[in-house]
């Protein structure tokens, strides 16, 4: 009964964690964003301490609960290693191995260097299992489902109906894609063949989980009694925690899935308080684990605190406009800083796939790669948008109303006098300025000149930094204007 709970629930979970980032409507997130939230990882960096000590409660109490119910990642790999069971006699193909303690300790404490040194964070993104998730989603599942939805929408146009509506697909990142595709496969690959090998050797949260799990109040037990010593319960467990031979449970790699419980067929397995007539796991060098696992928490703790389509008005072929080079690139406003929004980031690009504008897309510079990053070719952030910082589950974008966003300057607008088409064509444009959403830029006449021809001088006092002038500009293929990100964000 405990385990069809616990696959009834996490399929759930797993749906709707999925959908945060295909609904490109807003409905899923206007229920279920909280979900995103209550990640372990993500709630780390946002320092929400009220999510991160009811997950670690719920750990002491039931064990690695977190990750057989709530974490994606560990509930898609038990879909793969069901797929791979499918089929065969022997279904029972797990068996016993050692923790894998040194492999444990090096993972983590990679995952928490890389998360302090600059400029190699994309080690640690990788290897969160939450952010590693969200780009499968992002990357691999989001297109299938716009396709998906346009095929609808071409159908009820068909019928004249409009409960569908098609919107478009498009490849955001070829470098996140890679990584999706080889993340995908690489778990797939493990979880097919050997259950929670990810989960027990490289994943951090479940180093972490796993060291609180050691003495949870609730877990499986094996009664000495009754076992015959069949191996059933070891070669069902996805973990290979389970040494049936010595009746010895490995507590810190279990994630109380209920598999061995249902199925020992003598009531040898039981989830129950654990009493101390019950063999334990063999001798561990929990001391050294234990200093490396709360330092570490410690450490992530300390360095968080510290820290629409192409227009022209007409219907000549428009070519495509080249990315200017920032010397700062613009954050989405309630990022604080560059620093700030860096440090917290853990490139689960949940904020590109809500993004309406297609103004945020993943990054390909390698500092930064695969965190979102603000580009105009395509869109504009618009001032009334806000479902960025309504999304972020790690506080790398700070929640914000769309009165705040409008008086948040996240960079200013810089005119490049050589690209503007009313220096290199002698014609007149002034399309920034009409368009500039808060006035801040105005028209002067060219060279001072009493001339029908006017050029855009920039107020960057009040330019907020939304981009609707470079997105708009008609010169090609480079912007006559363009927005230069702040280091740090600011009032105005």
């Amino acid at each position: 009964m405990l385990r069809k709970i616990r696959i009834i629930t996490a399929i759930c979970l797993l749906s709707l964690v999925t959908m945060l980032f295909l609904d490109f409507t807003g409905t899923i997130h206007s229920y279920f964003g909280w979900l995103a939230k209550v990640q372990f990882i993500p709630a780390v960096l946002a320092l929400n301490v009220g999510v991160v000590v009811g997950l670690l409660l719920l750990t002491f109490v039931f064990g690695r609960l977190y990750c057989s119910v709530i974490c994606p990642l560990g509930i898609m790999q038990d879909v793969f290693a069901w797929f791979g069971k499918l089929g065969k006699k022997n279904k029972y193909k797990y068996s016993y191995s050692n923790n894998k303690k040194v492999l444990r300790i090096v993972a983590l404490v990679l995952f928490v260097a890389c998360m302090l040194i600059p400029g190699v964070g994309v080690v640690a993104h990788v290897i969160a299992p939450y952010s590693a998730f969200g780009r499968i989603a992002a990357n691999l599942l989001a297109p299938i489902y716009l396709y998906a939805n346009n095929g609808l929408a071409y159908l009820a146009e068909r019928m004249d109906s409009y409960l569908f509506y098609s919107v478009d697909v498009w490849v955001k990142s070829i470098s996140s894609l890679v990584i999706a595709v080889v993340t995908l496969i690489v778990l797939a690959i493990l979880a097919w063949k050997n259950g929670r090998t990810w989960c027990n050797t490289v994943c951090p949260v479940g180093s972490i989980l796993g060291f609180v799990a050691q003495y949870s109040i609730f877990k499986p037990v094996i009664n000495t009694e009754k076992c015959n010593g069949c191996g059933l319960c070891s070669r069902k467990c996805k973990t290979a925690c389970i040494n049936s031979e010595q009746h010895e449970i490995d507590y810190s790699r279990c994630v109380t899935c209920f598999d061995c419980v249902e199925t020992c067929n003598r009531g040898a397995m039981t989830y129950t308080r654990r009493k101390k007539t019950i063999v334990e796991a063999g001798p561990q060098d929990s001391s050294k684990r234990a200093f490396l696992t709360v330092a570490a928490m410690a450490t992530v703790g300390t360095v968080v605190k510290a820290q629409e389509k192409k227009v022209d008005g007409g219907f000549a072929v428009i070519q495509d406009k080249k990315i200017p080079t920032r010397t700062v690139g613009p954050k989405p406003a309630g990022s604080v800083s560059v620093k700030h929004f860096s440090d917290h980031c853990t490139a689960c690009q949940l904020c590109i796939s809500v993004c309406p504008n297609k103004v945020l897309r993943p990054s390909n510079s390698l500092e930064n790669l695969m965190q979102p990053e603000m580009q105009f070719e395509d869109g504009y952030c618009r001032p009334e948008c806000t479902r960025c910082s309504e999304v972020c589950p790690t506080g790398a974008i700070q929640k914000i109303t769309p009165a705040e966003k409008s008086s948040i300057q996240i960079g200013h607008a810089v005119w490049v006098k050589e690209n503007c088409i009313v220096e290199t064509d002698n014609v007149k444009c002034g399309t920034c300025a009409r368009n500039c959403p808060v006035g801040a830029i105005l028209l002067i006449n060219k060279n001072g000149e009493d001339s029908d021809l006017k050029i855009p001088v920039v107020n960057t006092e009040r330019c907020i930094g939304c981009g609707e002038c470079e997105y708009i500009c008609p010169a090609r293929p480079l912007s006559a204007i363009y927005v230069e990100g702040n280091e740090v964000q600011r009032e105005i």
